[in-house]
């Protein structure tokens, strides 16, 4: 059995290591909360659910390893519900119980994650620090004299600390984005509306995101895929819609130079740099871009009238209970109470007018790369000028919700001092997973077909198709190309039902064969790899199927159809049957080992 004091709590590494029996939900969950006691009081939960109902959930996984995230700890940040555990916002006198998770924790409980707590957090989710907190300040994990970053302070520290797998927060301001780059994580800022706010303690309601912490972006990328759901109880829930895939070589922008600010913090600069230059590796195309609307953008989140949300929020608590809040929470809540409709009318049309001066930047680019924040600071610096240094850290992340964006963080690498640095990947609406790929690749973690766990990809709201290929554009073959230049997803590879035969093709260049349905159960098994694209992609690429291939429904082995190539049966009757060979693959390897025993002319 492995020594889980020394085991990262990687989901994909857990979940194999459940179903190989090496070790068990149980034994994980001893582990966690025996790290939890080892840290002693580092301010990142607020509620912990007690370790024998932890334990007993464990268990029940054990029963139920086909699910997911079974038996897999997760945190969740204190202002999201979880059924039977007080939620509080990091306000004592705030709190409730709920009788029901909010909807995003219920989907991963349904999956078969297990809660291990609630997180510490910045009060009401005010804040980008880390430190607005009367349980006390959450520091980073690299070094306790600065800050975690915030809102979503305890969630990150959660993760970044090995104490679960992953966790929720949220982000209405960098909440999300922030606390990953300063602790080396993964921060995923979905789309607005994807992930449902459904038992969410309102920040900004028109704003708000439940965002995602996690180790890698092949962990990041399955949680949304899991919590991405429309929510019918939830006004601002919308489904998962098509995104145009990025071009091919991708083209990213970058501001002009002079509109960076990096503060007092060369090495900081110096690792942006760094960031650009591996993209321009991977093949990408850089753009010069005017960074200027995207900052005036970031000042109305702050000094507009989505203030006056947060009073509405909870503004009348607050009122109530002013002794009960922090000081600069209080003020700033407080604050939207001043502002009127004429306000909000006003900085509504000039959001509108910024948004008219944004939109022709994604004509010319498909993401745009920034830093996460500007430098990091360290908590006693933050206590000096607690509203002034909070305002820097946002200056790259608070127009993200207001102008409708995707964006997710990943780590940039480390200053000489040891202290992580972090940028960010935005593009549009609905370009998550496009972010995904492109951050899996900056990386250096591409997926290999044995680590990928298949994606039901955008089922909820339609926009992919999935199409079986069984020949030429398989993985690694002359044809594969026609399927990545068009953004497509390997998602796995199967078996058709033996529904079929496969025939050798003549006069084809590059060679490929032909699959023919022959009836129900009356034919073999073909070997298939299953391919994800967006609608748009896969309408080209079938408007580009030459005869006699065609496209039609293919029965998988475990029932499903999918789109998928078939031959027309004319052009059959003299080709060369190899069905006997279970797939194409397997034919061109049986070729090349009867041309290598032919003997030398």
């Amino acid at each position: 059995m492995p020594d889980l004091k020394k085991t990262q709590l990687d989901i994909p590494l857990l979940r194999a290591g459940y179903r190989s029996g090496d070790i068990t939900p149980a034994e994980v969950i001893r582990e966690v909360y025996r790290r939890i006691r080892a840290r002693g009081d580092d301010h990142v939960w607020i509620h912990l659910v007690p370790e024998e109902v932890a334990l007993a959930q464990a268990e029940a996984a054990a029963a139920h390893l086909d699910k997911p995230l079974a038996g897999i700890p997760c945190a969740i940040k204190d202002n999201i519900d979880v059924a039977g555990l007080p939620t509080t916002a990091a306000c004592p006198e705030f709190a409730y119980t709920p009788s029901e998770s909010a909807f995003a924790v219920a989907r991963l409980q349904a999956a078969g994650a297990i809660v291990i707590g609630k997180t510490n957090m910045d009060q009401f989710a005010t804040g980008l620090v880390g430190t607005r907190s009367p349980h006390g300040a959450c520091t980073s994990v690299f070094d306790t004299a600065y800050i975690s970053g915030g809102s979503s302070s305890g969630s990150a520290v959660a993760v970044a600390a090995g104490l679960v797998s992953f966790s929720l927060g949220t982000d209405t301001a960098g909440s999300g984005r922030v606390p990953a780059a300063f602790n080396n994580l993964v921060g995923l800022k979905p789309t607005r509306g994807i992930i449902s706010t459904t038992g969410v303690v309102p920040a900004c309601r028109s704003l708000d995101c439940v965002s995602i912490f996690t180790r890698t972006v092949d962990e990041a990328e399955e949680i949304l895929d899991i919590l991405a759901a429309e929510d019918a109880r939830d006004p601002y829930s919308r489904p998962f819609d098509d995104y145009p895939v990025f071009s091919r070589p991708f083209r990213f922008g970058v501001p002009a130079a002079g509109q960076l600010d990096f503060g007092n913090d060369p090495a900081a600069a110096a690792l942006f740099d760094q960031a650009v230059a591996r993209l321009v590796a991977l093949g990408g195309l850089p753009t010069t871009i005017d960074l200027t609307p995207f900052r005036e953008t970031a000042a109305l989140l702050y000094d507009g009238p989505w203030v006056a949300e947060r009073y509405s929020a909870v503004g009348k608590f607050i009122e109530e209970h002013p002794d009960a809040c922090d000081p600069t929470v209080r003020a700033i809540i407080l604050g939207g109470a001043k502002l009127t409709a004429t306000d909000t009318f006003e900085a509504t049309y000039k959001l509108e007018a910024l948004r008219r001066r944004v939109a022709p930047v994604w004509q010319t680019i498909d993401f745009l790369l920034l830093p996460t924040t500007p430098t990091t600071y360290r908590v006693d610096e933050v206590a000096a000028d607690p509203v002034g240094r909070n305002s820097h850290l946002g200056i790259y992340t608070n127009f993200v919700n207001l102008l409708d964006l995707a964006a997710l963080a990943v780590p940039g690498g480390f200053r000489e001092n040891g202290l992580p640095f972090g940028v960010t990947f935005m593009a549009p609406a609905f370009a998550d997973f496009e972010l995904c790929l492109l951050a899996r690749k900056f990386l250096g973690r591409l997926e290999t077909p044995s680590e990928r766990r298949r994606r039901r990809t955008l089922e909820r709201g339609g926009g992919r198709v999935e199409l079986a290929v069984v020949g030429a554009h398989l993985t690694g073959l002359p044809l594969n190309h026609q399927l990545t230049d068009r953004g497509a997803v390997y998602l796995e590879t199967i078996e058709t039902a033996p529904d079929y035969a496969l025939f050798e093709l003549a006069g084809f260049n590059p060679p490929r064969p032909g699959l023919v349905g022959v009836g129900e159960n009356r034919g073999v098994c073909i070997e298939t790899e299953i391919w994800s694209l967006c609608e748009r992609a896969f309408g080209s690429f079938v408007a580009a199927v030459p005869p006699p291939m065609a496209i039609g429904n293919v029965r998988l082995k475990d029932g499903r159809r999918v789109k998928g190539f078939l031959c027309e049966e004319h052009a059959t009757l003299k080709a060369n049957p190899i069905s006997v060979h279970g797939g194409w693959r397997n034919f061109l390897d049986y070729q090349a080992r009867a041309s290598s025993l032919q003997p030398a002319s």
